[in-house]
């Protein structure tokens, strides 16, 4: 690599299959991800490299490097540094996105981060489904769990405007609290009569209903800014138009669906296999091992490793809709100022 690259060692992403040629395309757009993003495949391509679990392994200074190196090349509209692959371009690229936010730049808490979402929600997931017979336990992982999804939708918020710190603990508080209240309430169906007599496979479906539950709460109120004083949309060509809620209710929508459907695998499947190998002998006489027997059950289902960037591929990050679906005085902005404008742009977040 070229100076100032010499410490980009990017080895921990995955590689691309290119050619080598030592000269860049001339057509390389670093503002865009590689993969076409129109196609599920281009999206899901993207996203297994944006939350591959091995970025949380790199160091501040490989982080730092790939900063500067995107920096530069947008501050100098494509000049690349000498030197630099296309291969070495593209890798620190995906260590900005994994890393840093694309609406405020600002570098992400480190469990907030996408690529946090394998480690952290397989060991959270595992205990909800473990630890669910009694109340304590239930209230004390579901307070675990959505603290640590307000923490990452805080995180991967849209937008660029800040919460001052009273507006993000109150709605730390109230996401955490509705969501918390949920799932309690859902664990006490279970056992009231009629249902206090049906079978405990029941009881291990409570975690997965009340993470699709609190994901419709916890989410819009940890951006709840957005949905009272929107979020920015942009043209084509990422120019700024303005802010639009109606933008931020159709990207909200958009993340719960993705959430809750990434949640699914792991948490849907493995309950009828924990309630079968509990029954046998080994588990009765170690009920122990059921922790890390649920974990490796997780794993084996690709439950996060690979529910999380499929999911998150459902919906283009860069989303779009009509004009005529934003509010009517920003409509009647862009009539005036951009007539020939169609569709508007928008983070949705994640």
């Amino acid at each position: 690599s070229g100076p100032g690259q010499a410490s980009l060692d990017l080895s921990l992403c995955p590689s691309q299959s290119t050619t080598m040629s030592g000269e860049l395309p001339p057509n390389i757009n670093i503002q865009e991800p590689r993969w076409d993003q129109s196609t599920f495949v281009g999206r899901a391509s993207h996203f297994f490299t944006v939350t591959d679990p091995r970025n949380l392994l790199l160091t501040n200074q490989q982080l730092e490097d790939a900063r500067k190196t995107v920096s530069a090349l947008r501050a100098e509209q494509g000049v690349v540094p000498p030197g630099l692959t296309e291969n070495e371009l593209w890798r620190a690229k995906y260590i900005y996105d994994s890393a840093f936010h694309p609406d405020t730049g600002e570098k992400m808490v480190l469990i907030g981060r996408m690529s946090a979402q394998v480690p952290m929600n397989m060991t959270i997931t595992g205990c909800m489904m473990t630890f669910y017979r009694t109340t304590p336990a239930v209230l004390f992982w579901q307070w675990i769990n959505q603290s640590f999804n307000a923490v990452v939708n805080y995180t991967n918020r849209s937008g660029d405007a800040p919460l001052t710190v009273s507006e993000l603990g109150t709605a730390y508080v109230s996401a955490t609290t509705g969501a918390v209240a949920t799932a309690l309430g859902l664990n006490a169906l279970t056992k009231i009569s009629p249902l206090q007599h049906v079978s405990p496979l029941i009881g291990r479906f409570v975690p997965f209903a009340a993470v699709a539950a609190a994901n419709c709460i916890n989410i819009p109120l940890m951006r709840q800014r957005e949905l009272k004083v929107g979020i920015p949309v942009t043209d084509e060509n990422g120019t700024r138009l303005g802010e639009s809620a109606q933008a931020a209710q159709q990207a909200i929508a958009q993340v719960v669906v993705s959430r809750i459907l990434m949640a699914a695998p792991g948490m849907a499947i493995p309950p009828f296999i924990m309630n079968t190998l509990e029954k046998k002998a080994f588990l009765k006489v170690s009920p122990s091992v059921s922790h890390p027997a649920l974990a490796l059950i997780c794993l084996f289902f690709f439950s996060l490793v690979f529910a999380t960037p499929l999911c998150c591929a459902l919906f283009p990050q860069k989303s779009s809709m009509s004009v005529t679906s934003l509010e009517a005085e920003l409509q009647a902005k862009l009539r005036e100022s951009h007539p020939e404008l169609r569709r508007v742009y928008f983070n949705k977040g994640l």
